[in-house]
This record gives C-alpha cells, sequence and structure tokens, in this order.
C-alpha cells in the first residue's frame, strides 16, 4: 500500500490517488459512500484553506480512509469511515488527544462517540461550518500546540 499526497483542488475533489483508498470508498453502499465523499471533499478544501497544513497524505489506517499532515506534521490524523450504526459515519480523531473533548464544548449539538469520533447521519446535511472547524483544529493540532508551548 501505497500513501499518495493529495492536493486539495478548487471545487471538486480529485479522485483518490491510492487505489486501495478508492477500493474502500467504493465498496460502500450508496447513501455511506456519498457521506464520505462529502467529508472528503470537506477535509481536502479544509486543509487548502488552513495555513500551515500543506498537501495532505492520503492512505489507508485500520482499514478506515485518513488524512495525514506528513510534510508539515502541523496536525493530528482524521480518518473517516461507516460508523457501526447503519446509518452512519464517523470523523475519527485520536483517542488521546482533547480534540473531541474541545469540539464538544465547541459544537454540544453534534453527535459524538467517546473522545474519538463526530457520528453524522447519512440522511442529514453535513454542518459544514462546524465539521470544517473540527476538521481545522485537528489538522492544526501540533503547529498549536508548539506555538503555545513557545
Amino acid at each position: 500500500m501505497s500513501k499518495r499526497v493529495v492536493k486539495a483542488g478548487p471545487r471538486k475533489s480529485p479522485a483518490p490517488r491510492d487505489r486501495a483508498v478508492a477500493a474502500v470508498l467504493r465498496s460502500y453502499p450508496k447513501p455511506i459512500d456519498a457521506k464520505l465523499k462529502a467529508l472528503r471533499k470537506l477535509i481536502l478544501d479544509t486543509a487548502r484553506k488552513t495555513a500551515g497544513v500543506g498537501p495532505l497524505t492520503e492512505t489507508l489506517k485500520w482499514g478506515q480512509v485518513s488524512y495525514l499532515t506528513s510534510e508539515t506534521g502541523s496536525g493530528s490524523t482524521i480518518r473517516i469511515d461507516h460508523a457501526k450504526s447503519a446509518n452512519q459515519v464517523g470523523v475519527y480523531f485520536h483517542c488521546q488527544t482533547n480534540l473531541v473533548e474541545t469540539f464538544r464544548e465547541l459544537y454540544p449539538k453534534l453527535n459524538y462517540s467517546g473522545n474519538r469520533a463526530i457520528l453524522l447521519d447519512t440522511d442529514a446535511p453535513l454542518p459544514e461550518a462546524e465539521l470544517g472547524h473540527c476538521v481545522a483544529l485537528a489538522l492544526t493540532y501540533h503547529l498549536l500546540k508548539r506555538r503555545a508551548a513557545r
């Protein structure tokens, strides 16, 4: 399995370069596939717009589509996958960070799973503003920690 850098494009996100990632995304039923593609676009667009993040590496971790800030080391890994519930997808974050705790304080109306995920119903619209902010915080997690340590 190769790791490939994905530069977020203008409006439409490019197809995954990593064949394994593309295969995983194609393997889901239509409602799950559509929501995961919308999340993928939101993550790539947020990375492109967020200072200090740089291009993301899109790969599989634990069988889940994952986004890493390999080039800059600015953030914490974000993973997306079909959640255990039939009609939900999850945006997963490293459970040993305070990211989900922070998200809960900022956006108490979002649906969470422990200290590791935001859960989204496939038939509901994406909360783009809130989720975009959460993604930006995750993609700059290490960058912000380094700045705070100075």
